[in-house]
């Protein structure tokens, strides 16, 4: 019989519950954060972690609710066991260790980025292997996705995130939080080739991104389009526009790279919060020779379903943990790769 599957997510500023059946989402809960975090541009970790310990056991309690099953109905529960926010990720782990502990149900930690990088088998049943670009908040990747537990870092970013860059992007612009759709939004009434941004790292071979550099030409543009101290929306809206363009141009680039390196790769998917802005999706459906898959948008951010599934991979793969399962601030799904040049001193986040 197909296993019943719990998953809990809180390794950032949203808490997920979510109750699978194999590829059937009886159930997916999410409490957002957004409004905790708006005075601050940005995540608060002590916030985010304090709303997580208010939240997990209600949205759990909401998830079997929807899904019409009890505790005892479940086969395991999986949870977020990193990387991300320290305290969020202790306290979705100490919340499923207390059930597992109380139920007897194996418990199964899942990598927070595995979950997006599987995403494309929920959704789209998409065989073994496959090219994933990983793009969110904290991370970026190319991966080639040969199993639950097998993933190869073909590139990744040497500094900033698309999805922080979109954040701090929309913080010096005046927009308001979460900067991705903030900043979609305005683009849609601007002129992409207003300004002419940047696009780095294009001139080096390979897969590797950043967008530091980018974000620093942002500022210079706001700071030179000033008028008595305010910046015109008509010129917010060119900057949005050109930046988001340049993301997308560069994020395409890199795309076809990674796929002359996968030659036998079944189909390119793309997963993670940036994943749901729509001149992103359309730059890379355009480069891919193979067919492109793209989540449903609510399975694009962060989200329980996702990390119920991998759950149910691992399950079926006979992985199990035990009540030493520790949280992980970084955890690389690649760990055979070199750090990247931007990862600190603590090791690779992604």
């Amino acid at each position: 019989m197909t296993p019943l599957i719990l998953g809990i997510e809180s390794s950032c500023d949203d808490t997920a519950a979510a109750v699978l059946r194999g590829r059937d989402i009886l159930s997916t809960v999410v409490s957002s954060q957004t409004d905790l975090h708006a005075d601050f541009g940005g995540v608060v970790p002590e916030i985010a972690a304090r709303a997580h310990v208010e939240k997990l056991d209600l949205c759990v309690e909401s998830a079997l609710a929807q899904a019409g099953v009890g505790l005892h109905d479940l086969d395991a529960v999986a949870v977020t066991a990193g990387p991300g926010l320290i305290g969020g990720v202790m306290s979705g782990v100490m919340c499923a260790k207390g059930i597992a502990a109380a139920t007897g149900l194996p418990l199964i930690g899942v990598n927070h980025l595995a979950g997006h990088a599987l995403t494309p088998r929920l959704t789209d049943n998409v065989a073994y292997p496959y090219l994933m670009l990983l793009v969110s908040g904290g991370h970026c990747q190319f991966l080639r996705v040969d199993s639950a537990e097998r993933f190869t870092r073909l590139g990744g970013t040497i500094d900033d995130a698309p999805g922080e860059a979109f954040d701090k992007v929309a913080k010096l612009l005046g927009l308001p939080q979460p900067g991705g759709p903030a900043v979609e939004a305005a683009a849609r009434d601007g002129d992409p080739t207003a300004f002419r941004f940047p696009r780095p790292l294009l001139d080096r071979d390979g897969c590797d991104l950043s967008f530091s550099g980018l974000k620093t030409a942002v500022l210079r543009a706001r700071d030179g389009a000033l008028v008595n101290g305010a910046l015109p929306s008509s010129v917010r809206a060119d900057i949005c526009a050109g930046f988001q363009a340049a993301v997308a141009d560069v994020l395409a680039e890199k795309a076809r790279r990674a796929l002359l390196l996968c030659p036998d790769a079944t189909a390119f998917a793309v997963a993670g919060g940036v994943a749901a802005n729509g001149a992103v999706r359309t730059a890379l459906e355009q480069v891919t020779p193979i067919p492109f898959l793209a989540p449903p948008l609510a399975l694009c951010t962060d989200n329980a379903a996702m990390i119920a599934w991998v759950g149910s991979e691992l399950f079926a793969l006979g992985r199990r943990d035990g009540m030493d399962l520790p949280a992980r601030p970084r955890w690389p799904l690649d760990e055979d790769a070199a750090p990247m040049l931007g990862s600190g001193k603590r090791g690779a986040k992604a």
